[in-house]
């Protein structure tokens, strides 16, 4: 089951390092700052722990505009869909 909700950003985990696009992270926070953030990311719950692997820009955005939290689809899974996600 997947549910959306507002997950603190400083308890997601990002295993995968990414370098953004800085002037697509610039927009973003425009629109966040403006709209509100429209799309949520994807968060694997893992034994409790959060884990994101996609929605990099926005999460970038959202952390430099100062933010708590980041709206997020979560979806629990077992350590071994993690390990897919890691591999």
């Amino acid at each position: 089951m997947v549910k959306v909700q507002e997950i603190p950003l400083n308890e997601i985990r990002r295993p995968l390092p990414r370098e953004n696009d800085q002037e697509k992270v610039k927009a973003l926070m425009a629109s966040i700052a403006e709209i509100g953030q429209q799309e949520p990311i994807d968060i694997l719950e893992v034994e409790g722990r959060y884990y994101g692997f996609s929605g990099c820009h926005r999460y970038e955005a959202c952390q430099r505009l100062g933010k708590e939290t980041i709206l997020a689809k979560v979806r629990k899974a077992p350590k071994s869909v993690l390990q897919m996600h890691i591999a």
